[in-house]
């Protein structure tokens, strides 16, 4: 976790795994396929695939309605299955998305 090698959900289901097999955690996390993915190149086509498709959430963001930055986040970890690091995810929109 304190890598950023996966996040702190992640890092519960390999605790439950080390203690169901006893393997080790980075067996787990490569068994698994828990790796976040950190790539800006990478998360940088799904932050634009995510705009693209939402709009309207884009244009409420644009009009001071901060929340739907949260919304925005939501929906590239669920593109990506949980593992995109919600830190670079950040990063990119605020890129995309200047304020103001």
């Amino acid at each position: 976790v304190d890598d950023g090698t996966i996040s702190g959900k992640m890092a519960k289901d390999v605790f439950a795994g080390m203690w169901r097999t006893g393997e080790a955690p980075d067996a787990i996390v490569e068994r698994d396929g828990l790796r976040q993915v950190a790539d800006a190149g990478a998360l940088g086509r799904v932050v634009d695939a995510v705009l693209a498709a939402h709009p309207a959430v884009v244009a409420d963001y644009r009009k001071g309605k901060k929340q739907s930055l949260g919304y925005l986040v939501g929906q590239v970890m669920k593109a990506t299955g949980g593992k995109a690091s919600p830190q670079v995810v950040n990063r990119l929109l605020a890129e995309r998305l200047p304020s103001g």
